[in-house]
């Protein structure tokens, strides 16, 4: 079933329920994003995991996934968002905070079967426009990523290339080849 969109305000859409998959909110429309599918949801959470398991233990930073950001008047869901340390909102407890109202340091949006890589583009050139440092658009169908930052051109990344990401997360090492070997069963 298609859905309509929605015209609403942004203090409008914040008080509506929350849905599964996640509504967003840009340009005064409310979506609904894409349901990850198998290659998408093992990407996620192996970048989750590689994030966390190095930064969490060094107080370096922490991956999210599926994690609400509200920031420069929209509301989006990315796969993967990732805040340094002593970004990550606390609450009144010094604990994690529910509400992100910043934007991430780093975001990455995984592209799904059905997903066209366009709408996917843009979003990434949205977040850098927006305060984000680096996005990442991976693409499971060929096993490549767009590297976006803030002033420069895309850059592709395939198999051996390192993810510039030291700024965010230093000494992690990333590369596309470790994260798509996520995808097989050994």
């Amino acid at each position: 079933m298609a859905t309509v969109p929605m015209v609403i305000t942004l203090e409008e859409f914040l008080k509506l329920p929350e849905e599964k998959p996640a509504l967003e909110y840009h340009d005064g429309m409310v979506d609904q994003k894409v349901s990850p599918q198998g290659k998408h949801s093992a990407i996620q959470a192996a970048l989750c995991e590689l994030f966390n398991v190095f930064s969490r233990p060094r107080k370096i930073a922490r991956a999210f996934p599926e994690l609400r950001t509200t920031f420069a008047g929209a509301s989006r869901v990315p796969d993967v968002a990732v805040y340094r340390q002593d970004r990550i909102p606390l609450d009144a407890a010094s604990r994690i905070a529910n509400d992100f109202f910043e934007p991430p340091d780093l975001v990455v949006e995984i592209v799904s079967p059905e997903q066209g890589v366009n709408p996917l583009v843009r979003r990434c050139l949205w977040y850098i426009g927006h305060g984000v440092t680096v996005a990442l658009l991976v693409d499971p169908a060929d096993e490549s990523i767009l590297l976006f930052r803030p002033d420069q051109i895309p850059r592709s990344l395939d198999a051996s290339d390192l993810i510039e990401i030291d700024d965010i997360v230093p000494g992690l090492g990333l590369t596309a080849q470790k994260l798509f070997a996520s995808l097989r069963i050994d």
